[in-house]
């Protein structure tokens, strides 16, 4: 099933692939680079992956935009159990469908951004 709002006069980043049903399988996405940047922070110690995301000036998407960074530095250090950082997917805005897409159509790429 084709996307239905592609054009030809826009410049597609975060939907490139929405109507590709290929692309929501773990293959496809690894083939097409995904999971790079898991790659990449599976190579580092915590803390430096969250230094990095604390450089990177990433913000949430919430209405306040708190730094992703300062959020991710308020996991506990200590490894005696298991520790989970959770995406909320909640879309409580009216009449928006928008995360509602971005996890249809690329489901692997929310995960990896998580």
């Amino acid at each position: 099933m084709a996307y239905p709002y592609v054009s030809d006069l826009e410049v597609r980043v975060i939907s490139k692939y929405f109507g590709d049903p290929a692309h929501r399988r773990i293959d496809t996405y690894v083939e097409r680079g995904g999971y790079k940047a898991l790659e990449k922070a599976l190579a580092l110690e915590p803390d430096a992956v969250t230094d990095e995301i604390k450089a990177s000036g990433l913000r949430g998407r919430g209405g306040a935009g708190f730094p992703t960074g300062i959020k991710w530095s308020f996991m506990p250090k200590e490894p005696t159990r298991p520790h989970y950082l959770l995406c909320n997917a909640d879309e409580s805005e009216p009449g928006t469908f928008k995360d509602r897409e971005l996890m249809r159509w690329d489901p692997h790429q929310l995960i990896e951004g998580c």
